[in-house]
This record gives C-alpha cells, sequence and structure tokens, in this order.
C-alpha cells in the first residue's frame, strides 16, 4: 500500500456493497482461506472511514466456510524465508477492532463457518454477533507459540477474563451452542441470512445521531480497549519477531506439519 486513499474499485481483499445506510463488508480472501493480511487491513480502514458518515449499520461477514482465519501465514513463512524477521506493525488492526467496537454504527459480525485466530479480534470487536448453526470459534496461536494479544482485549471485554484465559489455553475449537452460552455469540440459526434480515429490520428504525451518541457514551465508561492496546500491540511484536515462532509458522506452510508433529 503506498498511503494514498483507495479507490472503490481497487478493493481486492474486502467486497463492499451499501443498502441505504446499511453497508456490507465481506472479507474476501478465498485462495488464502480469508486470512488477514495488510493489504484487508488497509482496505478495512478505507472502508470505515466511509462508513463514519453513510452508515447506520456495518455487517462484517466472510465466505460461507470461513469467517476469518487469522493471519496470513503463508505472507509470514515467505517475508521470513526471503530475509529474515518481518517487521510486525500490529497497531492499524487494533485500530479497525476500534473502530467496529466504539464507531457510530451498529457493528455486526455475520459468522459462518470457521472463526479463527484473529478472526475472533473481528467477531468480538462486534457490538452484535449472529452466526448459523455450523459456525466453530477457536484461538489456535498457543500451538505455535504466539498468543492472541491484540484479540484478548476486546475478547475479555465480552466473555469475560476466564472463558477468554480457558479460550486461549486450550485452543480447542468453540461450537455456536457453547459460543452462545459466554456470550460470544448473540443468536444463531441454521439460516443465518434470515436470522440477520431479522435483525436488520430492526435495527434499521433506530437513528444514527442517537446510535452514534450511545457509542460515545460507552466508550467512555468502558475504557478497556484503550486501556490495554499499549500492552497489546507490545506482546503481539514480541511473539511475531521471536525466530523459533515464525520457524514453526514457515515449516507449517511448506509442509503441513504442526509444531509437535515430527522433527523440530
Amino acid at each position: 500500500m503506498d498511503g494514498r486513499p483507495l479507490d472503490h474499485a481497487e478493493l481486492t481483499a474486502l467486497r463492499m456493497r451499501f443498502d441505504d445506510d446499511i453497508a456490507y463488508l465481506q472479507i474476501h480472501r478465498p485462495d488464502a482461506n480469508n486470512a488477514i493480511n495488510d493489504r484487508l487491513i488497509a482496505e478495512f480502514g478505507w472502508a470505515l472511514d466511509a462508513c463514519e458518515t453513510r452508515a447506520k449499520i456495518v455487517v462484517v461477514e466472510g465466505l460461507p466456510e470461513v469467517f476469518c482465519f487469522g493471519a496470513d501465514f503463508a505472507e509470514l513463512q515467505a517475508s521470513f524465508d526471503g530475509g529474515g524477521v518481518p517487521q510486525q506493525n500490529p497497531g492499524p488492526l487494533y485500530d479497525v477492532w476500534r473502530r467496529l467496537a466504539t464507531g457510530p454504527y451498529v457493528s455486526i459480525a455475520h459468522v459462518r463457518g470457521k472463526a479463527n485466530a484473529g478472526g475472533i479480534g473481528f467477531v468480538a470487536a462486534c457490538d452484535i454477533v449472529l452466526a448459523d448453526s455450523a459456525a466453530v470459534f477457536s484461538l489456535s496461536e498457543l500451538l505455535f507459540g504466539l498468543m492472541p494479544a491484540c484479540v484478548l482485549p476486546f475478547l475479555v471485554r465480552r466473555i469475560g477474563f476466564a472463558r477468554a484465559n480457558a479460550m486461549t489455553l486450550s485452543t480447542q475449537p468453540v461450537a455456536v451452542q457453547v459460543a452462545r452460552e459466554w456470550g460470544l455469540v448473540d443468536a444463531y440459526e441454521d439460516n443465518s441470512d434470515n436470522l440477520l434480515r431479522k435483525h436488520l429490520l430492526r435495527l434499521r428504525r433506530l437513528n444514527k445521531t442517537s446510535v452514534a451518541r450511545y457509542k460515545r457514551y460507552m466508550s467512555a465508561i468502558e475504557t478497556s480497549i484503550g486501556t490495554a492496546e499499549p500492552l497489546a500491540l507490545a506482546a503481539n511484536r514480541d511473539v511475531f519477531s521471536d525466530v523459533e515462532n515464525l520457524q514453526r509458522i514457515s515449516r507449517y506452510v511448506k509442509t503441513g506439519q504442526f509444531p509437535w508433529e515430527g522433527a523440530a
């Protein structure tokens, strides 16, 4: 990215469309398992700029089988194998999640299929989470020596410290039924498109000015995201600059073997 403003036609990792004052932002990297890379983050930032004034509701979606699978390990592997430790800047992604949590619109995560690692950041940052009955949620980072440092402030805010801690340490997928019990998901149905439509019919009645005022108020009384940011960014840089972690990632991308499988 060269720093200039994006044109709508230049979006390649994100699909955006407006239906009156509802913005639909679809993560669309099917060849990369809907993983997060710098391009996707930049396009999200551009799209949220447009949503500031145009949108009363922002719907974040993925693909039918995978919502978002976290960091793009293939890009990390290529960068690492091509010349050493990649320079991580987690700030822009944290800012995208902060804007979903605090922006002057109702943010909805519409989750189908798998949400893993950084994908959970998009989920936990949104005001309302709707899912289909096949959705699963997981934090796999510790398997590679990493940690969901930037995800956790948003996840703890949504489901509490103990459950976020258990989800991180277990690395096990959480079914949608359990995610609903924990408060990570607000509602789910077999036909999540229909579920989304029902919610939008109600939310459309809200006034944008009132929504923006309410979101400002909630951000003022619940300050954990801002307070945690410096620690989260520092921890993220620490684990993604660890050469042993990057070697694990590189080996996994090239061989498909997890860190505990075969020779180190």
